[in-house]
């Protein structure tokens, strides 16, 4: 297993502590390879291995542990009798109303709980009734630059980051994909299933959805449009252009349950002058840009929005709330603010001109305060600053520790 202690570290921080650990992400993303390494460190700690339980409900081997009873009987029956049993749930959402047991458990037992979940229903309002103050939660997401970096050096020789950063970007973050070598279309393929296994399963098995093609076209239309804004108005309006009616709800219920699988993330507007969250034309980024890739192919026009997309999951990981910018009649592509910190960051493949030079630099120039405000690139450019503004090329950004 390759290290990734940008999670590990900040869990076991809460061993032992009477909080449930909850780790939740996209399918693939890690997060079971997580609670191993978890559960390995916690064996260099002196834990003996049989007070170290595990299970993954994903697997054919606990299909029968379904209800709350089942697991509570299942799991009273593996615990210490005489100290502290480390119980590690894997995909715990396909037991129904798990909560209700480790609350009882976390109440009654002598437990460390950590538990995975692949659709955002891990944090339900059920889950706040029953653990109310007594979960922390961990968003796992594929492979950041610098990760892809380390799995990388373990199977091949790397060129510099920058080359390395269009591979990144073509093949994406899923661990599984950067174990070893795979071309592209071997890579897709192994993307496509997740992709697949997660619609199916999360979305329309979960949902009961009937008009499967209508939610693979929303799908189809959003992985089109990454980086752009656009309303369920917007979606509907398309549909209806291929003779396919749908209403604004329906819209909103699809993206939904798109986010509730992880599978898109939601980038509210904030209008920097009222200092407001506005509810129309959002932004949809991917959790992975291989979801792009293996469904809709490669075309050169998507590049832009894509470098959009990895800069935006790299400030979600780094616990940064992230918004689209609105000022006056002007976009910024990201604001981004965690506590006292607030970035202001314009995502550009490349400045051909000097119309795009001022366009890029001016929507920032035009912001009237001190923070720190970025212009990232892929293209060649001159060192130094532009009137206070940092210039950085995309992969340096995505390494850099300064922010």
């Amino acid at each position: 297993m390759i290290e990734r202690p940008l999670y590990t570290d900040k869990i076991i921080s809460y061993a032992d502590t009477p909080f449930v650990k909850i780790l939740t992400g996209v399918r693939r993303c890690g997060k079971s390879t997580i609670l191993k390494m978890l559960m390995k460190e916690l064996q260099n700690r002196g834990i003996e291995e049989h007070r170290i339980i595990y299970y993954n409900f994903d697997s054919l081997e606990h299909e029968d542990i379904k209800t709350s009873r089942a697991l509570f009987t299942e799991l009273k029956k593996r615990l210490s009798q005489d100290a502290k049993t480390y119980l590690f749930l894997d995909e715990i959402q396909e037991v129904k109303s798990w909560e209700k047991v480790v609350n009882s458990l976390m109440m009654d037992y002598n437990v460390d709980i950590y538990v995975t979940g692949s659709n955002s229903r891990m944090m339900s309002s059920e889950i706040s009734t029953y653990l109310t103050g007594r979960y922390v939660s961990f968003r796992i997401y594929p492979l950041s630059f610098s990760e892809y970096l380390t799995f990388r050096k373990t199977h091949t020789e790397i060129s510099d980051v920058h080359t390395e950063l269009v591979s990144y970007l073509r093949l994406g973050g899923f661990p599984a994909l950067h174990l070893q070598s795979y071309t592209y279309d071997d890579a897709y393929t192994i993307v496509r299933d997740i992709y697949n296994s997660t619609i199916f399963t999360d979305i329309v098995k979960r949902n009961q959805i009937r008009k499967v093609d209508q939610l693979e076209r929303i799908v189809r239309f959003v992985f089109d449009n990454t980086g752009r804004t656009f309303s369920a108005y917007s979606i509907s309006k398309y549909l209806k252009s291929e003779n396919r009616s749908i209403d604004n709800e329906t819209v909103y219920s699809y993206l939904a349950k798109l986010e509730n699988a992880y599978i898109i993330h939601r980038c509210s507007r904030y209008d920097i002058q009222g200092k407001e969250i506005l509810k129309t034309q959002e932004k949809f980024y991917l959790a992975d840009p291989a979801f792009r890739y293996s469904v809709l192919g490669y075309s050169p026009d998507s590049v832009a929005g894509m470098l959009e997309n990895l800069v935006y999951l790299e400030l979600r990981r780094r616990g940064y709330d992230v918004y689209v910018g609105k000022l006056d009649n002007m976009e910024i592509d990201f604001i981004a603010t965690k506590q006292e910190h607030k970035l202001y960051i314009q995502v550009t493949q490349q400045i051909g001109s000097q119309k795009t030079e001022q366009r890029e630099y001016g929507r920032l120039l035009d912001i009237r305060d001190n923070y720190p405000k970025y212009v990232l690139r892929t293209d060649a450019f001159a060192d130094g600053n532009y009137e206070g503004i940092i210039t950085m090329h995309i992969a340096d950004f995505l390494l850099s520790d300064k922010y």
